[in-house]
């Protein structure tokens, strides 16, 4: 998936070092580990529901497949980004919930 292997890269050129760790930033690394080694699976990368129109039959077209996938990652990038934030906030609920999201909506294999 190419939406993949451009999120792997954005997670290696940021990094999650920082001079101050955050309640949830060994699990946030940990996941962007265990994102990056996906990176040459091919089932790996952001999910997102089914559709009404999937569920009635509706064949997909190659570009809504196209806009599913950058819906799908745009959406796993912000719950990702919104864990580091409250992360960094010092907020440990905050960034558990949005680190559980983040993992729900992202497959490994």
């Amino acid at each position: 998936m190419k939406a993949t292997a451009t999120f792997v890269v954005a997670v290696l050129l940021l990094g999650t070092a920082s001079a101050h760790a955050g309640p949830c930033s060994n699990a946030i690394e940990q996941f962007e580990q265990a994102v990056r080694q996906s990176a040459k699976s091919p089932g790996a990368g952001p999910t997102a529901s089914q559709t009404v129109g999937a569920q009635t039959g509706r064949q997909p077209t190659p570009d809504s497949v196209k806009r599913a996938e950058e819906s799908a990652q745009a959406t796993f990038e912000a719950a990702l980004a919104r864990a580091k934030s409250l992360d960094a906030q010092g907020d440990q609920s905050g960034c558990s919930g949005a680190l559980r999201e983040a993992e729900q909506m992202y497959r490994l294999r």
